[in-house]
C-alpha cells in the first residue's frame, strides 16, 4: 500500500497500460481526489474538473451528503440481491417516482443496462399490449446516437470504432436521421410494426448537437398519433445538467419511458433506472427482467440523497443560468477566433467545434494545453471540445475557467 501511496503519475499509466484493456484512450493525467469542481493529481496539481465523469458528478466530486448516505448503509447493510425484500429500495422508488412523475421505476445499475431494460420493456409492452406480432416489434432510433456498448446497442450504432468485428448485430431498428421530423413520420407510417422511438434529447456523446426547438414536442405527437412509445434517453441530459431537471423538460414532453443514470447517484455509486407508468411497466412479471446489484439498499439510499441534492442546491436553475453565461462568452470569443467555428449547448452541457477536420489532433492537443493550465476536459468525434463541469460550480469559478479557455485558445 506504502508504494502505491507514493506512485507517480507515469508509473499508473503504465500499471494500466501493462495490466489493463486497451479500451479506453485517456487524457494522461493521473487523478487521485476530487473536491467540488476541483481534482487533484497524484503530484498534487489542481485541476478544475470540466468533464464531470460525463455528467455523472453533477453534485460535484464527493459531495458530503451523496458520501454520507452511501456510508451510513454501507455500515448497515449493502446487498441481499432481490431474492428478499430490504427496507430501502421502497422509499427509493417512492421518492423517485414521485420526484420524476411516474408510476413505477424498474431499478438496474448503469446506463447501458437502463437502455437494455428500456428496450426489452418496449418490446414487451408491444407484444402484450399493443398488439404486434411477436418478434415482429421495430424500434426506431437516431444515426449518431450513443446509448452504451453493448451488443443490442451496438446493433444500432453507426460509429463503426463501436461496430467493427463484434456482430453478428441484433435485428429490429430503424435508424433516421437525428432532428428531423419527416424521416420520424415516414417511418412511423411505413412500418407498422413500430413499437417505440429511442431519443437522446441532446446528442450528447456525437458533439452536443441540440435538435430545433419544437423537434422534441412534434416528436411525441407523432408517436402518439401512431400508437408508440417515445422513450427518453437521459442517462447524461438528465438531472439538472441542462438546466432543467431533464432535458425533454425544455419542451414539456413527458416521455412514456424515461430512463436515467450517471447523475442518479451523483457518480458515487452504478445506479440507474427506468421510470414508466402503470400500463407500460406492468408487463414485467417475475423473472423477465433483473439484477442481482439492482436496487440495492446503497444505491437506493444514495439516489435518494443525490436527487435531494439537486433540488436543496437548485442546481438546474444554477446549470442555466451559469450555461448562458459560457456560451454567451465563448460565442463572442469565437467571432473573433478563427480556430474555434461553433458553440452549442443547453445548461451547462456544452461544446466548441475546432476549426479542423475530424481526424486532426487539435482537438486533442488543445485539450492538453487546457490541462496543462488547469482545466480538465477531453475531444469527441475528433475536433470537438465537450465542456460540462460540475453543476456545483458558482460564476467567479466559470469565469475563471473561461479565461483559462480563451487565453488556451489564443495562444494555441
Amino acid at each position: 500500500m506504502a508504494v502505491l501511496e507514493h506512485m507517480t503519475s507515469q508509473q499508473a499509466i503504465d500499471l494500466e497500460n501493462k495490466y489493463g484493456a486497451h479500451n479506453y484512450h485517456p487524457l494522461p493525467v493521473v487523478l487521485s481526489r476530487g473536491e467540488g469542481v476541483y481534482v487533484w493529481d497524484v503530484e498534487g496539481k489542481k485541476y478544475y474538473d470540466f468533464l464531470s465523469a460525463y455528467s455523472a458528478v453533477n453534485q460535484g466530486h464527493c459531495h458530503p451528503k451523496i458520501v454520507g448516505a452511501m456510508v451510513q448503509q454501507a455500515q448497515t447493510l449493502t446487498l441481499i440481491s432481490r431474492a428478499f425484500y430490504n427496507d430501502m429500495l421502497g422509499k427509493y422508488e417512492k421518492f423517485a417516482t414521485e420526484y420524476f412523475g411516474f408510476d413505477k421505476l424498474l431499478p438496474m445499475n448503469t446506463g447501458a443496462e437502463a437502455v437494455e431494460t428500456a428496450l426489452k420493456l418496449c418490446r414487451k409492452w408491444a407484444y402484450e399490449v399493443k398488439g404486434i406480432q411477436e418478434n415482429e416489434a421495430e424500434i426506431i432510433v437516431c444515426e449518431n446516437n450513443f446509448h452504451g456498448r453493448t451488443t443490442t446497442i451496438i446493433s444500432f450504432s453507426n460509429d463503426p470504432v463501436a461496430r467493427k468485428n463484434f456482430g453478428p448485430f441484433t435485428k429490429g431498428f430503424i435508424k433516421i436521421e437525428y432532428d428531423n421530423l419527416k424521416a420520424l413520420e415516414e417511418a412511423l407510417e411505413n412500418n407498422k410494426n413500430v413499437a417505440g422511438f429511442l431519443v437522446e434529447p441532446i446528442q450528447g456523446e456525437a458533439g452536443v448537437y441540440v435538435p430545433s426547438e419544437g423537434y422534441l414536442t412534434a416528436a411525441k405527437a407523432l408517436c402518439e398519433k401512431h400508437g408508440v412509445l417515445f422513450i427518453a434517453d437521459e442517462v447524461q441530459t438528465g438531472i439538472a445538467r441542462t438546466g432543467k431537471l431533464l432535458a425533454v423538460n425544455h419542451e414539456e414532453v413527458n416521455p412514456d419511458i424515461l430512463i436515467l443514470g450517471k447523475a442518479l447517484s451523483g457518480g458515487a455509486y452504478p445506479v440507474s433506472a427506468v421510470l414508466a407508468n402503470d400500463h407500460i411497466m406492468n408487463v414485467i412479471k417475475p423473472g423477465n427482467h433483473g439484477s442481482t446489484f439492482g436496487g440495492n439498499p446503497i444505491a437506493a439510499a444514495v439516489a435518494i440523497a443525490a436527487l435531494e441534492v439537486v433540488k436543496e442546491e437548485s442546481l438546474a436553475e444554477n446549470a442555466d443560468r451559469l450555461g448562458e453565461i459560457f456560451r454567451s462568452e465563448l460565442s463572442e470569443f469565437a467571432s473573433t477566433n478563427d480556430l474555434v467555428t461553433l458553440v452549442r449547448g443547453k445548461g451547462l452541457l456544452n461544446a466548441i467545434l475546432i476549426n479542423d477536420t475530424e481526424d486532426s489532433s487539435t482537438a486533442w492537443d488543445i485539450c492538453m494545453k487546457l490541462r496543462d493550465n488547469g482545466l480538465l476536459a477531453k475531444p469527441t468525434h475528433g475536433n470537438i471540445i465537450r465542456f460540462a463541469p460540475p453543476l456545483v460550480m458558482n460564476e467567479e469559478q466559470l469565469r475563471d475557467c473561461i479565461r483559462i479557455i480563451k487565453e488556451t485558445i489564443t495562444n494555441f
